[in-house]
């Protein structure tokens, strides 16, 4: 069972955010609130800036205007060592994961714990082994490198990382592509599980249908340069528009929807 927000504390406030490349507007006046403990899932057609939204928040891209506000301070205004001081209580995981290739699993882990927290390698290796536990991977893992594991292990090495830190948010960019049903499945049973046991909030970008019936508290649709709602799952599904009813109320809409009553 998905637990809803505890309660409506804001932790990130996105207000008259404007996103442009040359001529092109991605995003106009966009609103959007990520509050405490939630799961918010960010869908939208292709184009609609997703990512580009995710990228803003996390400072990896410069917005054209407007204001993002994280745990209370807006970032624009803040001083390049100030950012980088809340950059650290964020997590992300990245669609093709990130790790490097070179380094095994713990020292992908153990490497944002020796640069940010300043530990000492045997005690970053240490807590890593920790982490890539948390996230369901088996203590022989540790030693191997990414080109010698299955995509979902993968991904719960690059979640691990995410979490290396103890973020108190955690971005995850289309977290279940390339998964099997049934690896996609596990992973958010995963997110779910880790959310409740550790209080982190996240802000999670997808297509998958079945990841937001079974992990979200709430769903925004971006549309039209902007939110075009965001909501519990049954509002955002009455709501009226063309996409949204392809979306949510075509075949496979239907099916997710059915797996999601059956959870």
């Amino acid at each position: 069972m998905k637990e809803k927000a505890a309660h409506r504390d804001v932790v990130i406030s996105v207000r008259g955010l404007c996103n442009r490349f040359g001529r092109h507007e991605v995003h106009t006046d966009l609103n959007l609130d990520l509050y405490h403990r939630e799961i918010l899932g960010v869908v939208g057609g292709s184009g609609t800036g997703k990512s580009v939204l995710l990228r803003s928040i996390v400072g990896l891209h410069a917005p054209d205007s407007g204001t993002i506000e994280v745990f209370g301070e807006q970032l624009q205004a803040l001083s390049q060592q100030q950012r980088s001081r809340i950059e650290r209580r964020f997590g992300v995981l990245f669609q093709s994961g990130a790790l490097f290739s070179s380094l095994t699993l713990q020292e992908n882990v153990a490497l944002p714990l020796i640069e940010h927290a300043k530990l000492s390698r045997i005690d970053a290796e240490h807590l890593a082994r920790v982490k890539l536990a948390l996230v369901g991977l088996p203590a022989n893992a540790a030693e191997k490198y990414p080109a010698q594991l299955s995509g979902g292990m993968v991904k719960r090495a690059s979640l691990a990382r995410a979490l290396a830190l103890d973020p108190e948010v955690l971005f995850l960019d289309e977290p279940t592509a390339g998964l099997d049903p049934i690896g996609a499945a596990a992973f958010d049973r995963l997110i779910v599980t880790l959310r409740d046991a550790l209080g982190f909030s996240v802000f999670l970008v997808t297509h998958d249908l079945d990841t937001l019936y079974s992990t979200c508290d709430r769903v925004a649709v971006l549309a039209s340069r902007s939110v075009l709602v965001a909501d519990r799952l049954a509002v955002v599904e009455a709501t009226d528009d063309p996409w949204i009813r392809d979306y949510f109320h075509g075949p496979r809409g239907r099916t997710a929807t059915t797996r999601g009553e059956a959870r």
